[in-house]
This record gives C-alpha cells, structure tokens and sequence, in this order.
C-alpha cells in the first residue's frame, strides 16, 4: 500500500464517530473516551481498508500522530453498500482534545483511494470554565 500514491478521498466511502467520555477510567491528567467508527460504502465497488492514519492533539497542544495496519486487528472488506462498525478508544492529557485521520483504501483492482475520517472533539461533558 504505501508505494501506491493515494487518490483523492473517496466521498462514496464515509465515515461516522459516536464519542463517550469515560468517567471511571479517567483521571486528572490522563481522559479517556471511547468511540465508535461506522464505515459505509456507498460506492459500487468494493473496498478493503488497508491502513488507519490518526492525529491527535490535545488542549495543551501536544499532538500524537498513530499510523498502521487496518482497525483493530482488521483489514476488512467493504463490498458496495457494506457497513462495518467497530469501536476503540483514546486518552488526552488535556481536554478538549480533537482527533482526525483517514482509512487508507484499496480496490479490487489494487488502486489506492482513502476514506476521510472527520474532526471529532474530544472533551468532559459538562466541564466548564468560568471567568
């Protein structure tokens, strides 16, 4: 995958996150959040998700780039109108975080493409500042 140049995102691919704080398993300094990916393929090809791209910065600045093979042990296939959900979490020092990426993509005929994985915040509901 990594010597094919990667295309334009695909936008028939499209990806949602759903973000949970988790409170029991955080602490001052460490926050952490679970989060759930949905993938569609609203293409009339298949797909299969080679490799996740993930940026990661928090209230502080500091930025955590994760870069790999599929999603959690995974490098499914997305057959047109397929839908793959899976869930995994994050942990920031500093909320509100944000976090961002894309899948890497390759067809069944070994063209590369990538499906955009949108900003989502990472923050403590709830959680206000006051002046």
């Amino acid at each position: 995958m990594t010597d094919l140049p990667l295309l334009p995102a695909d936008p028939d691919v499209r990806v949602r996150v759903e973000v949970q704080y988790l409170a029991v398993h955080s602490q001052p300094g460490r926050h952490a959040f679970s989060y759930v990916i949905t993938i569609e393929n609203h293409s009339d090809q298949t797909w299969q998700l080679l490799t996740r791209h993930w940026r990661i910065v928090d209230a502080g600045g500091r930025e955590t780039t994760v870069d790999g093979e599929g999603v959690v042990g995974h490098q499914p296939h997305l057959a047109p109108g397929a839908v793959y959900i899976y869930d995994s979490f994050v942990t920031v020092q500093d909320t509100p975080g944000v976090m961002q990426g894309h899948y890497g993509l390759r067809d069944a005929w070994g063209a590369a493409g990538k499906a955009i994985i949108p900003a989502f915040v990472l923050d403590v509901p709830g959680q206000r500042v006051l002046n």
